[in-house]
């Protein structure tokens, strides 16, 4: 996002919808906006992209100055501001992962059916039937089931 970039009545409405059920999660208490609050704003920008803030200042124009500098030195767009609640947004980077470099090549993994192949070639054949005089297993377990 550019500078405090607006943002259209519709994508306000979307973001006020999903910070109605948010918590406030960073405070500007009575000694105003230091480093250290912006730093816990930015830090919790770049982990939600929407953040809601409570203002213990009773004074409008006051809380209006802080959301103001809030959006202007961390490129946010406001959002909302009922009462002592602003409601922050900016819009996460988009962080690419590392590409993998590496000096081995991955080994190539067979697959099932390239293994086929090789499987079949270690099945044993089957020996010829001998004629020796007595019934093949086949025939002992037909005439079994046949009894039964």
């Amino acid at each position: 996002m550019s500078d405090m970039e607006k943002l259209s009545t519709a994508e306000q409405q979307t973001l006020r919808a999903r910070a109605h059920a948010l918590s406030a999660v960073v405070m500007i208490s009575d000694k105003g906006l230091s480093d250290t609050v912006l730093k816990e704003i930015d830090r919790n920008l770049t982990a939600h992209e929407l953040v809601k803030i409570r203002v213990f200042s009773d004074g409008r124009p006051e809380r209006d100055a802080f959301l103001a500098e809030i959006c202007a030195k961390l490129n946010a767009a406001p959002v909302q501001h009922i009462g002592k609640i602003l409601v922050v947004f900016r819009k996460r980077p988009v962080v690419l992962p590392p590409a993998k470099v590496s000096a081995k090549p991955e080994p190539v993994l067979k697959t099932r059916a390239a293994k086929r192949p090789l499987m079949a070639a270690r099945i044993p054949q089957a020996e010829p039937a001998s004629n020796k005089g007595s019934a093949s297993s086949r025939e002992r377990a037909n005439t079994r089931r046949r009894k039964i």
